[in-house]
């Protein structure tokens, strides 16, 4: 780097490659001076030079700016200054062997950081994921894995099943599959050091609902054990999981049906969650392909025509979502809402070899926005 650091106490060959830093870094640092970034340009100076605690500094200086106001109103040149903080660190906990806490910064200026050094990011996460693998010989990503399921297969019993959904489900079609991101191993050899942000609590409608930031190891064994500090469900929600960890973006293909009428991919979300858990009742802006790759999930929509009888929330953020609980409708203050129509099914796994979208029917307006649920 102007970027490409080493510290003192690592290996010299182990260097992060940040071809974009490496020529935008003085630009960028004057960027970040004339907004008044002047302590923070002198730490990411020393940190170039290996000095982990200017790094480090330099990175929680660039947080703060992140958390000063609302995110809209965060000048882009902070959330480049924020990615390259995290690089610095990155590179330093690198060179020092400690595979775990770079791709732990790095991660989070894919989560958090701008989009100047994307590619910076990305090709760090490789070479470390990479370094990562060979130290602790995890399974490499194209292996065979026959190790414990991350979701049991189990035949399903629809009687059993209509006991706990909303009165009147299951009147419309079965959707029908099996995939390599059933397998705990797999998983973990390609994603359990990254870090992830999940979502705690029934849903986001309760008052106890909360965000984390884990490891995505840590967050699978939450599902596989059923089992969260809180004891409430863990969530992965509607998180642009591929553009962070493009190796399981190389798992899926966007099929041709997303662009029929010159309609754009507008983002590629991933939903993993332990049985039980709910998405209420909510409008999406666009489009959607919904595909289920494991497990099962019950699914009910509504006509947009009937959105004055669904009772939407008056508070502008949460506008888009129904304030009827559909497991327990209170029929007097949402009469309307009783004897509405809607088609529903249960999403299920394809069959056979690769992943199936299932296009399911959506609102007016808007485009294609292709969607994961786990």
């Amino acid at each position: 780097m102007s970027g490409a650091t080493t510290a003192s106490t690592g290996d010299s060959n182990l260097r992060l490659p940040t071809p974009t830093l490496d020529a935008e870094f003085q630009s960028l640092l004057q960027s970040i001076a004339a907004q008044g970034g002047y302590a923070y340009s002198r730490m990411a100076a020393l940190a170039v030079a290996g000095d982990q605690g200017a790094a480090e500094a330099a990175r929680d200086m660039a947080w703060e700016q992140l958390h000063s106001g609302p995110w809209h109103s965060v000048l882009p040149v902070w959330r480049d200054a924020y990615s390259m903080a995290c690089l610095h660190v990155a590179q330093i906990h690198f060179a020092a062997g400690e595979f775990g806490e770079a791709l732990g910064a790095l991660d989070m200026a894919l989560i958090m950081g701008g989009m100047l050094l994307r590619k910076d990011l990305h090709d760090s996460v490789l070479l470390v994921s990479s370094e990562a693998r060979k130290k602790t010989n995890s399974l490499e990503a194209s292996g065979g894995f026959k190790s414990e399921k991350l979701v049991p297969e189990v035949p399903i019993d629809i009687s059993e099943v209509l006991k706990i959904l909303p009165c009147r489900s299951l009147t419309s079609r079965r959707v029908e599959k099996r995939t390599k991101w059933n397998h705990l191993d797999y998983l973990n050899a390609v994603a359990g050091n990254r870090t992830v942000p999940v979502e705690v609590g029934k849903n986001y409608l309760c008052s106890d609902w909360k965000q984390e930031l884990v490891t995505f190891s840590k967050f699978l064994e939450r599902i596989r054990t059923k089992k969260s500090p809180s004891m409430e469900p863990t969530y992965l929600a509607q998180h642009p999981l591929f553009d962070q960890i493009n190796e399981l973006r190389d798992d899926i293909c966007i099929p041709d049906y997303c662009f029929v009428g010159g309609g754009e991919l507008q983002s590629l979300n991933a939903w993993f969650g332990p049985a039980g858990t709910v998405t209420p009742l909510h409008h999406d802006p666009h489009h959607n392909i919904l595909a289920q790759v494991v497990g099962k999930k019950y699914i009910r929509l509504y006509p947009s025509s009937l959105q004055d009888e669904l009772y939407p929330y008056s508070e502008t953020m949460l506008c888009n979502s129904s304030q009827v609980d559909l497991d327990n409708i209170d029929k007097t203050e949402f009469p309307k809402a009783m004897e509405l129509e809607f088609m529903d099914c249960i999403l299920e796994e394809a069959s056979g070899g690769a992943m199936k979208l299932i296009p399911l029917p959506h609102s007016e307006g808007g485009v294609f926005n292709l969607c994961f649920r786990f």
